[in-house]
């Protein structure tokens, strides 16, 4: 059952405008109103307009009203294991940091699972697959996701490259075919260089997919195909690449596998073609 609603009112609260902003706090505070009731009946309850529904839902990259009642309906059937994501303290022990990092990462993961958008991610499969090169870039911890996606992409006879020079990078945008793609990565949305990188992709027509947390932001406003990983408060050390790293890793493996099975009988001959090379390399025969 798709889940997730309350989960994007609350990642996107702090950015939506006063009149929508109004109606999420009251769907946080009572999510069970929401079940049957009308547009134009939360409108009310809120102190604002049906259209503000219309409009938050819209913001929220949902498909209507109907999509966010179903998600939140979802979510108000799950069990209550959620711990929420906790950062270390000082002098703590390695069998409580161990603790604390697998529940952050699997809450993290969980989240994201929550927010996907089943139709962007259906277009990020088709354009990826039919893609004659896919360029990925990110900087900082993002690069090594892209690193990853790269070698991923590799090993099924897909053409990927995944530098951090954005002259580089300029350049591959600046011959890039009709079917090549953009593949930006950040985070925040907001890397100056994956902004700048993003906007030459549009200004020459190159087709382009973001991934980064879910919200507003500006790499993900100038991309074509919008994918997220879940956000929350980011606390002094989940903030150098934890748990976000690991949500984007899991993306990345989604588009990946939703890819293999598509052409999964040439994925298998490629892999294996490519474990042979490797193991001829290792053992010299």
């Amino acid at each position: 059952m798709a889940a997730g609603g309350l989960k994007m009112l609350q990642n996107m609260l702090d950015q939506l405008p006063a009149s929508e902003r109004k109606i999420a706090q009251y769907i946080l505070e009572n999510p069970r109103s929401i079940l049957n009731s009308t547009v134009n009946d939360i409108g009310t309850q809120a102190k604002t307009s049906g259209a503000a529904v219309i409009r938050l839902c819209k913001s929220l990259g949902l498909n209507g009203f109907q999509d966010l009642k179903v998600r939140i309906a979802g979510d108000l059937v799950k069990p209550k294991a959620e711990q929420g994501y906790r950062d270390i303290e000082p002098g703590e022990s390695y069998y409580s940091i161990v603790q604390k990092t697998t529940s952050n990462s699997i809450q993290s993961i969980r989240d994201s699972e929550e927010i996907i958008n089943y139709e962007e991610l259906e277009r990020g499969v088709q354009t990826l697959l039919h893609a004659q090169n896919v360029h990925f870039f990110g900087i900082g911890a993002s690069n090594i996701i892209a690193k990853d996606a790269q070698q991923k992409f590799l090993r099924i006879q897909k053409n990927a490259t995944a530098f951090t020079d954005t002259h580089l990078v300029a350049t591959l945008i600046a011959n890039a075919g009709k079917d090549d793609v953009v593949f930006a990565i950040s985070h925040s949305g907001e890397t100056a260089e994956v902004v700048k990188v993003m906007a030459l992709a549009k200004e020459r027509g190159v087709k382009t997919i973001s991934l980064t947390k879910y919200g507003q932001s500006s790499v993900a406003s100038l991309a074509d195909i919008k994918l997220y990983t879940s956000y929350s408060g980011e606390a002094a050390f989940r903030s150098a690449a934890t748990s976000s790293r690991l949500a984007q890793l899991y993306m990345m493996d989604i588009l990946f596998l939703s890819m293999a099975t598509v052409q999964y009988d040439q994925t298998i001959q490629a892999i294996d073609q490519t474990r042979e090379a490797i193991r001829f390399i290792k053992e010299g025969n």
